[in-house]
């Protein structure tokens, strides 16, 4: 391209030069011949005719000689150029040949696999193949600080769609243009900003707007500097829009999410509250549903159906229609659908539920009345148990909407309290003693707790004791026959804990690693394998107490022959032929009753193992016993 811009300038200079000196030439000619004419041209030069004459030729034959060397000139930058052309040429010809192998090389290097620094990491099973190793600290920094991808999160756009996971006929319900008025709370500690965004304008983009009164935002004393400054500027502005639909509530110090869900019942001004946490996303119709059905009936305190977003990958999850229940340790857990429910063959009835998760909505003043939430749960976990037991004895009732549905992300842990136990064993034994009465029990139980002076504080409970006075409360019989038949409470429990035999005192006997097989002895702790449940007629379950009435606890058994014991479903291993009726006595040996063999310990290598032959003078001691039971 240079030469070719060189050649243009030679060419351009030369012709110019020659117009020039013709040009002047011409001139001088004929100023010349005109003084000829005139006379005296010997006297006017100042050199002879002849003279002139061969200055002339010698101009020109320079002239000649320059036109020469031009022509020359231009024939080489001619030559040149033809060779740049066949240069140019040869390389436009092999120019797909050498992108080829770039693309091949580059393809090579974008598939070359990256080195996974966190290969043990949950954030990185099915997600993050392409990030490079600074993204990876960056994003499992944020994943150990929320417990859910946050990284992810701030890259995808806050208005992303979602499946609409409702069932075809749910789209064929009409609702009342005449609905009540609805506030949101969104409870938060410490959220990522972006999850909180992506909240609200899930909210107001899937809700008519002249239903949705306000959004309000409680934040449980967020350290996150991020919800401070930015997360205000960011509230005027959707006020700017949309004036005063939200507003925010701070905590001064932190009081768990029951109390951040009074606060935001508190707070709310419409005749309908949803109480959710900001790690959702709403779904297409799910607010009409939920007002249509409290405007029937204000006693209802009704849940959405529940969609699970990775936490890793932000993928929705479609949940199958359940209903909320729990175990005897209160942890919430799914149910199969009543059979009332399934004959109405109508899949956008609403499902009668025993209990509630912690998202829910209700007439606001109702929810006032029956006391709201229990401020005194602390931390996490028994308030949505607690707050289910009291609407159902205090002249309410709970619902699941099939028709209203709620994605929610579900975290991989929960960084507030990366341990939950010991809240959730203080809450459960406060929702014991307030509303469960002679069943109470139970909880202990299966928190492995000693039903006197168990030493956990679970705060004054005077004042929910006189709001179940005052309300007329029914008992827990009531809500056991008439709400929630499948939950099953044992009543000839004696004996309960972890149980060791003299011969080595640092062992427990374990349900071992896999369900219904031989048993073992582990090293003692509190986990649920090692829960032990004697009865007073003689089974011995191992493991946790099933809650269901239609599931089965195992138990120990004598198969009859060989020297390994065994755990098999109760009623399964009786239909057998199994023994699993035990005599037994804290500091005794423990005999089956058929067999009169004894489970003793034998000393295999380095450990010790449990197994069954003629008794000899090894025996057990269990953790708690009920009442006088085990006493000489």
């Amino acid at each position: 391209m240079m030469l070719r811009r060189h050649l243009c300038k030679v060419l351009c200079i030369g012709l110019t030069l020659l117009i020039v000196y013709n040009l002047l030439l011409v001139v001088y000619t004929k100023m010349t011949l005109q003084k000829l004419i005139l006379g005296g041209v010997q006297k006017e030069l100042h050199f002879p005719l002849s003279e002139w004459n061969e200055t002339v030729i010698k101009k020109l034959s320079h002239l000649e000689l320059e036109l020469q060397h031009l022509q020359e000139n231009m024939k080489l930058a001619m030559k040149q150029q033809e060779n740049v052309d066949k240069t140019l040429k040869r390389m436009r010809d092999e120019q797909p040949v050498q992108k080829a192998v770039e693309a091949k090389a580059s393809e090579t290097k974008k598939h070359r696999p990256r080195e996974k620094l966190f290969p043990d990491s949950p954030l990185f099973k099915q997600w993050g193949e392409d990030l490079s190793e600074a993204q990876q600290k960056r994003a499992q920094d944020l994943f150990q600080k929320f417990g859910y991808n946050v990284y992810l999160s701030n890259l995808l756009p806050l208005n992303r769609s979602i499946p609409d996971t409702r069932h075809s006929r749910c789209l064929q319900k009409t609702y009342s243009s005449q609905l009540p008025s609805l506030s949101v709370v969104l409870i938060f500690t410490n959220e990522a900003l972006s999850i909180i965004q992506r909240a609200i304008t899930s909210i107001i983009n899937r809700t008519p707007s002249q239903l949705l009164k306000e959004i309000i935002l409680v934040d449980d004393f967020s350290s996150n500097e991020e919800l401070k400054a930015n997360l205000d500027e960011l509230i005027k502005l959707y006020n700017q829009k949309y004036p005063g639909l939200l507003k925010i509530v701070r905590h001064t110090k932190r009081q768990g999410l029951a109390q951040a869900r009074n606060t935001g019942r508190e707070t709310a001004t419409a005749e309908v509250v949803a109480i959710l946490d900001a790690h959702i996303e709403v779904n297409a119709g799910w607010a009409e549903p939920i007002l249509a059905r409290i405007q029937e009936d204000h006693t209802v305190i009704v849940s959405p159906v529940f969609d699970k977003i990775n936490f890793d990958t932000f993928e929705l999850e479609k949940y199958g229609l359940a209903v909320d229940g729990f175990n005897w340790e209160l942890w919430c857990r799914y149910d199969s659908l009543p059979k009332a429910w399934i004959d109405l063959n109508d899949v956008t009835a609403p499902v009668k539920s025993p209990s509630i998760m912690g998202i829910l909505a209700a007439n606001r003043l109702f929810l006032g009345k029956i006391g709201s939430v229990d401020g005194g749960m602390l931390v996490y976990g028994g308030e949505n148990v607690e707050l289910s037991l009291r609407v159902w004895q205090c002249g309410g009732r709970i619902e699941v909407l099939p028709c209203s549905r709620i994605a929610h992300i579900e975290r991989h842990h929960k960084p507030y309290a990366l341990d939950l136990t010991p809240a959730m064993k203080r809450n459960a034994l406060r929702v014991a003693e307030i509303w469960m009465d002679e069943y109470k029990y139970m909880v202990y139980l299966a928190w492995n707790i000693p039903l006197q002076n168990s030493g956990i504080d679970y705060g004054d409970i005077s004042s929910r004791m006189a709001l179940r006075e005052n309300l007329k409360c029914k008992t827990f019989d009531w809500y056991l026959k008439n709400v929630y038949p499948v939950l099953k409470p044992i009543h000839n429990i004696v004996g309960y804990g972890r149980i060791k035999n003299s011969l080595s005192e640092n062992d427990c006997l374990d349900r071992g690693p896999i369900k219904g097989k031989t048993p073992i002895m582990y090293f003692c702790n509190e986990y649920s394998p090692q829960k032990v449940y004697y009865h007073l007629t003689g089974e011995l379950y191992v493991g946790s107490l099933i809650a269901e009435a239609n599931a089965e606890d195992c138990c120990l058994t004598d198969p009859g022959s060989g020297e390994n014991p065994t755990l098999e479903p109760c009623s399964k291993a009786a239909q057998h032929g199994l023994h699993i009726y035990w005599d037994f006595k804290p500091g005794r040996a423990l005999i089956n009753r058929a067999t009169k063999r004894c489970l003793e310990l034998k000393k295999a290598s380095s450990y010790y193992m449990p197994v069954l032959r003629p008794c000899t003078t090894q025996v057990w001691t269990i953790q708690h016993t009920i009442g006088n039971w085990g006493s000489n």
